[in-house]
């Protein structure tokens, strides 16, 4: 839906560029609904630019609308076909919507212009890897290692691709390479030690297992695959505890439940044992091997009418099934149903008689019950794949199909445009806004006397949030702050003295990504009266965001074919910007010295400079305000890890997982020892 143009914008045909810049700010802010309004007002107004299209499609796939960003970047390849960006996206938009031969078109185009683009080579090999095309794959991987040796996820793949080709030599020694290269990420434990499961070296892949829920204890194929190294190992118990600990990450894990169900019963738990059963039969009505489980622990806990229940349905199945029958026959003559115990007695006295006189069941009559009766004493005969239905084999641990294994890589495309920061980074700054994430873990209503007062004097259109969890706006929420700030330039023709109008206004100009007109309108509130602190604390917020949007410029616009430019613009970002941030949050504090979060975003902004030490002391002093203050606990370990206190950093880490940051734990772990091999 078209929007009101902003009064500053109604010149068109002039300030498209600016535009482009505001949008491109609400992209890099992940504001994509806002960013999209955006781009549309140059596209109506400039539709042979290419730059529109192809940042509209970068926003259209982060709102998982695949399909319109293959045709935006469609469209920018029509007017510049050299954007290799766009063929980036299009390629990922493409598989998403399962197009893969399409998508490995679009990336072959662009590896023409870009040879080295390890973005491109990753996404091939795995478009690659789903279409089975193994041979395909490693080619695509050994061009992408020639390019970077150090190249971690490509050891991960090729090591995947050796698996499926069943070649577990090659497969240990990428996933060996891999842990040498990347020792702190999980996904080379957890690979390697599926060969090791394959290999029966169960000790070896309990260890690794052990390393990888070190680094990524959320993870509940990593507990899964350690309880099938205890159970061969027969460590029940530890088995279970990690089917539990899988399950508490993941509740409806067929796996899970199914395989405990089965530890629970040799250990005697039958009630739990049974609950666990009726799980996997909510989610398999027709699993038949569950379903005579379910009826042994019936059987067992007395529940002879509910045995008997199951044990008919998995004889309908299993006609020849002669287990079956005797235990139905038990069951029933426990329940004083001495005709129908007889009836089955006589059924399997039949069976048996006719197997001495034909000496087997005959192959070709179709059912795979009998098919072998040795099963459980062949090779492995301690596990059954979950696409297995021999009902004989109803008492083996259960292990994933070989096609679900290794899904993990096959899923991990790469290819957005924007900065992805990989690295350990701070928590955000805090700003006022109207619009704040909802968190499932932290719960904390920030407070000030003085933001509180402002609210109730109802200058505001909604009430006013202190939070670092800003929301990006809605298309309903763009088009009301659009509509405000004609409503609040009106009002201040009216009152252009009123420095709480122009704060308000600078809000609306901040909300819609405008940070020029934004700051324009803080700067005039502090001139008209320069005790408001609200207005310094946002103009240093606003310089800090343009900032680091200005930093990010080469990333961004890396796939437009910008790269100088931009290297440039992102490189005239010096130490005195930041001070002319620190100077706004110096009066911040010196107005208002018990406003807690002027002293956090402070020293962020230190830490940015690299003056640590001046940070911890605006961290401590944000704890002494606020003790319960999570945010600057996980900055404050951050900050004393750099400087290489890693004891009392990790235990800052603690406390603000303690309080909600979940994400510490993962830190916690990066800078805490390895236990030995």
């Amino acid at each position: 839906m078209a929007l009101v143009l902003l009064p500053t914008l109604l010149y068109a045909q002039i300030n498209t560029e600016r535009v482009m810049t505001i949008a491109r700010n609400a992209l890099y802010f992940e504001d994509y609904v806002l960013s999209i309004q955006y781009f549309n007002q140059v596209i109506n107004a400039k539709p042979y630019l290419f730059e529109p299209y192809f940042f509209r499609g970068l926003a259209k796939i982060n709102l998982d609308d695949y399909q319109g960003a293959e045709a935006d970047c469609t469209e920018a390849l029509k007017r510049n076909p050299f954007v290799v960006g766009a063929y980036q996206i299009r390629g990922l938009a493409r598989i998403r919507q399962g197009n893969f031969e399409g998508a490995i078109e679009d990336y072959r185009a662009a590896l023409k212009y870009d040879p080295e683009n390890l973005v491109l080579w990753h996404n091939l090999s795995l478009c690659h890897i789903q279409k089975k095309d193994y041979v395909a794959a490693k080619d695509d991987l050994g061009s992408l290692l020639r390019i970077s040796p150090r190249y971690m996820p490509a050891y991960l793949m090729r090591g995947e691709v050796s698996l499926n080709q069943k070649d577990t030599v090659q497969a240990l020694q990428d996933f060996d390479k891999a842990i040498e290269l990347e020792k702190y990420e999980p996904d080379g434990w957890g690979a390697r030690a599926i060969v090791r499961l394959a290999q029966g070296k169960y000790k070896e892949a309990e260890d690794d297992l052990d390393q990888a829920i070190h680094l990524s204890a959320r993870n509940a194929g990593y507990y899964i695959n350690r309880a099938l190294a205890r159970f061969h190992q027969n460590n029940l118990r530890g088995a279970m505890r990690d089917y539990d600990l899988a399950l508490d990450i993941d509740p409806n894990n067929f796996l899970g439940h199914y395989n405990r169900g089965l530890l629970r019963a040799q250990v005697g738990d039958d009630n739990r044992a049974i609950e666990d059963f009726d799980f996997v039969l909510e989610i398999e009505p027709d699993n038949m091997l569950a379903a005579f489980n379910r009826g042994l622990l019936r059987a067992q806990t007395g529940d002879y009418r509910g045995a008997v229940s199951d044990y008919t349905k998995v004889i309908e199945t299993y006609p020849n099934f002669t287990t079956g029958y005797y235990y139905r026959a038990e069951a029933r003559r426990k329940m004083g149903d001495a005709k129908g115990a007889e009836q089955d007695e006589f059924k399997l006295m039949q069976m048996q008689i006719d197997r001495r006189n034909r000496g087997t069941v005959s192959q070709q009559s179709g059912d795979v019950a009998d098919n072998a009766e040795a099963d459980e004493e062949e090779e492995g005969g301690k596990t059954r794949k979950k696409s297995d239905k021999n009902i004989r084999n109803f008492r083996k641990i259960v292990i994933a199909d070989d096609s679900e294994v290794g899904q993990r890589y096959t899923s991990d495309y790469r290819g957005r445009v924007q900065n992805r920061n990989v690295v350990i980074k701070l928590e955000p700054m805090y700003a006022l806004t109207y619009y704040e994430k909802v968190s499932d873990v932290k719960h904390t209503v920030h407070f000030h006397k003085y933001i509180d007062e402002l609210n109730q004097e109802k200058i505001f259109p909604k009430p006013l949030r202190i939070t670092n969890m800003e929301a990006p706006l809605t298309e309903e929420q763009v088009r009301f702050h659009f509509a405000l700030i004609d409503a609040h330039t009106a009002a201040l023709v009216e009152d252009p003295q009123n420095a709480k109008k122009r704060f308000v206004r600078g809000l609306d100009f901040y909300l819609v990504q405008d940070f020029d007109s934004s700051i324009d309108d803080f700067t005039h509130s502090i001139l008209l009266d320069g005790n408001f602190f609200p207005a310094y604390f946002m103009r240093a917020l606003v310089r800090y965001k343009e900032l680091e949007y200005r930093k990010a410029e080469s990333t961004l616009r890396e796939g437009a074919g910008q790269q100088q430019a931009d290297a440039e613009q992102g490189a005239s970002v010096t130490a005195i910007d930041y001070e002319i941030v620190k100077k706004d949050l110096d009066n911040v504090i010196r107005l208002a010295p018990d406003f807690v979060y002027g002293y956090y975003n402070r020293g962020n902004v230190l830490s940015m400079l690299k003056d640590y030490r001046a940070a911890l002391a605006d961290y401590d002093k944000a704890i002494e305000l606020n003790p319960d203050f999570a945010e600057a606990y996980f900055n404050r370990g951050l900050t004393r890890i750099f400087l290489g206190n890693n004891k009392e950093g990790i235990a800052d880490l603690s406390k603000a997982g303690e309080l909600g940051i979940v994400s510490a734990y993962n830190v916690i772990k990066r800078f805490t020892e390895l236990p030995d091999e």
